[in-house]
């Protein structure tokens, strides 16, 4: 039987878009502000990473918060995209903040402007964008395949607009006079496109009514009624949840490392506009792997076996990367990160419907729908991970001896520590990930549950 349809061409593309105002924040921070702080604000990496993992202690707490309150939110615009849209004003204003710190001040009063500024980032305004951007998966349609057709449309955009973000960022800096004004210029860039792109995506779709929420046709368990410490409880017994958060926490590191890149190839091999090229290898087969990735899907009855078996390509391939660095060849890594980022893939393009799947678990199983909730995984997984590794790289490189202002070279022990960051820690990463992979058949726990629930209704 055809699952009815709710979406046209333009609701999904005008979802993806939304992702180029995600990663206006996300990429920019994550390849470029430990650059920004330890070569042009001269701040020590090992404190800026300190500041960041205590940052995270927010982070934990809100992102079950906002879930909570997405999913209990009732307006004419819906549940999610009012908080997608007015977030994302607080989100360009703290990120214009992070990049223009005053250089004129003390060290204390830099840190400390960087870390309040960080904190309302994270933990607030992007948090709330984040999550509610992402709970619109389970809230425009009901439609698998539309699911991962919104999936792969959001990753295209997000990887196209990472792609441009590694390649052009230093060229602008250095355009503007690649000083400290150089970086507020370039921020406030970033900022109105962001701000732009994130409108133009939450007008762009409507939630279905509520009244075709089938959990709303079942008065005896209303979405809404559970307290914040009930929706915890629920994504804890959902082992789904849990696999699905560990694998967003792994992926994320893995981001964050490679994202060490501006340091590898500044320092390492010596030329820094390679990373517009190592950034086109990792993003550019990544986003025509994700046009096809519904396709795959749809062909293969599933995302199960598409998912951890283009993980284990990519960590083959990651392994290559590294035997191809220790022999000095750049055009061989950079054929390898491609090879990876096409087995990744299938995982980014369908990801947001695993969650939707996993929501349906816990649907299932308590007879409770917490899609708000549920999607917290998206933004935990990606702040804990993605900052996590930003401050384990501080720690790293400060325990190697950086040395902050922009220095032309590093000592010995820095090269040795970018090694281990950017070519050994993704590979590991990335076959912690198709470990966990082989555990997430969500699908199948789904239709085992259906056909008990058909088969108990037919007795009765």
């Amino acid at each position: 039987m055809e699952q009815k349809k709710y979406l046209k061409w333009y609701n999904k593309i005008g979802y993806g878009s939304g992702d180029i105002a995600g990663n206006v924040v996300y990429a920019f921070l994550t390849f470029f502000v430990m650059i920004y702080l330890t070569d042009t604000v001269g701040l020590n990496p090992g404190i800026v990473g300190t500041l960041m993992a205590v940052a995270k202690i927010f982070d934990g707490f809100s992102d079950i918060i906002f879930g909570s309150l997405i999913d209990k939110t009732h307006t004419k615009m819906g549940k999610a995209r009012p908080w997608m849209l007015w977030a994302y004003l607080g989100c360009g204003l703290c990120l214009f903040a992070v990049f223009a710190i005053p250089t004129s001040w003390g060290l204390v009063a830099k840190y400390a402007f960087f870390f309040i500024f960080y904190v309302m980032l994270n933990a607030g305004f992007y948090t709330a964008n984040n999550i509610a951007y992402s709970a619109l998966t389970a809230l425009v349609t009901k439609n698998e395949n539309e699911r991962v057709q919104l999936g792969s449309f959001r990753f295209v955009f997000a990887f196209t607009t990472s792609t441009i973000i590694q390649a052009v960022t230093f060229g602008l800096v250095e355009h503007f006079g690649n000083t400290a004004s150089a970086w507020r210029i370039v921020a406030l860039i970033y900022v109105v496109i962001g701000i732009i792109t994130n409108t133009i995506s939450a007008l762009s779709l409507k939630e279905l009514p509520e009244d075709e929420n089938e959990t709303q046709k079942n008065p005896a368990a209303p979405a809404e009624k559970y307290t914040l410490r009930e929706a915890a409880g629920l994504l804890i017994k959902n082992k789904f949840y849990l696999l699905i958060l560990g694998v967003y926490l792994l992926t994320q590191l893995y981001t964050a490392f490679t994202g060490v890149g501006t340091y590898y190839m500044t320092y390492v091999l010596g030329d820094a506009n390679l990373m517009g090229k190592f950034a086109t290898a990792l993003n550019v087969p990544m986003i025509i792997g994700l046009l096809a990735v519904p396709v795959l899907v749809a062909k293969l009855g599933g995302m199960y076996k598409i998912n951890y078996r283009g993980y284990a390509l990519a960590t083959i391939a990651r392994i290559l990367v590294i035997v191809a660095a220790y022999l000095g060849s750049v055009p061989m890594m950079l054929v390898f990160t491609a090879v990876a980022s096409l087995g990744m893939c299938p995982l980014q393009g369908d990801l947001n419907a695993v969650i939707a799947s996993a929501s349906d678990y816990t649907h299932l199983t308590t007879g409770k729908r917490i899609d708000g909730t549920m999607y917290s995984c998206t933004s935990l997984g990606v702040k804990i991970g993605g900052g996590l590794g930003t401050a384990i790289s501080g720690w790293l490189l400060a325990a190697a001896g950086f040395i902050e202002g922009g220095v032309a070279t590093q000592p010995e022990s820095v090269i040795s520590m970018l090694n281990v960051m950017y070519l050994w820690l993704p590979a590991i990463f990335c076959g912690l990930v198709t470990f966990l992979l082989t555990k997430l058949n969500v699908e199948k726990a789904n239709e085992k549950l259906r056909n008990e629930k058909k088969m108990a209704s037919e007795k009765a």
